[in-house]
């Protein structure tokens, strides 16, 4: 049986992330520095050790992002558990908010008329907003999909986070946005999650 050790509740993640340092390093695994806190935030969630070799960064991207939510970029989900997840607090200091549309009336609506799922309709919508986007995907690799059908047409987000999870069109849509020129984190393979796309964000905002 496991022993249970007696932590302070504020010392709990201070631990766990001086036991994810020590096993990276037992595991042989070097991470840069500037995506160390992403990474091993996610680890921290996920307990998986695999996103140390899975996870995806173009040049410069955690710069990029931290730039523009400097400037008061905002961050747009699929989901509202991601949404929920992501520090707002943290993120309104810098002039920024999360959006999710997946649950808007008009979004269902349109959902059933055009045959479309959900989260294509909200990557529509997003993109008409008038400020600087940073996505955050963990659930519908559909949202990235229409996100390349709208990089294609001229539209510019700051940055993309890509990291559905799941079995259906997951690892492709990934790939597609690898291959675009935006800036991207993305998780390859079928893992990934809303939470993961919610440490991510906050991985960022906390190294600020």
């Amino acid at each position: 049986m496991a022993k249970i050790e007696h932590i302070l509740p504020a010392d709990i993640e201070k631990t766990s992330f001086l036991i994810i340092s020590r096993e990276l390093s037992e595991k042989k695994i070097i991470i840069p520095d500037e995506i160390a806190p992403i990474v091993k935030r996610v680890i921290h969630t996920t307990a998986d050790f695999d996103f140390a070799e899975t996870l995806k960064f173009s040049d410069n991207v955690v710069e990029i992002i931290k730039k523009a939510i400097l400037n008061g970029a905002d961050i747009v989900t699929d989901t509202n558990m991601a949404r929920a997840g992501i520090n707002k607090k943290k993120l309104a200091n810098f002039g920024g908010e999360v959006h999710c549309f997946m649950a808007d009336d008009d979004i269902a609506l349109l959902s059933k008329e055009k045959n479309l799922t959900r989260a294509a309709l909200s990557m529509q919508k997003a993109s008409k907003l008038k400020k600087p986007l940073i996505f955050a995907i963990g659930n519908a690799p559909t949202a990235l999909v229409e996100l390349c059908s709208l990089i294609e047409n001229g539209f510019r987000p700051v940055a993309i986070i890509g990291v559905p999870v799941g079995f259906v069109n997951v690892v492709g849509a990934k790939e597609m946005i690898m291959k675009t020129k935006i800036p991207y984190i993305v998780n390859e393979g079928r893992k990934g999650g809303s939470t993961v796309a919610a440490a991510i964000c906050n991985a960022i905002l906390y190294d600020i």
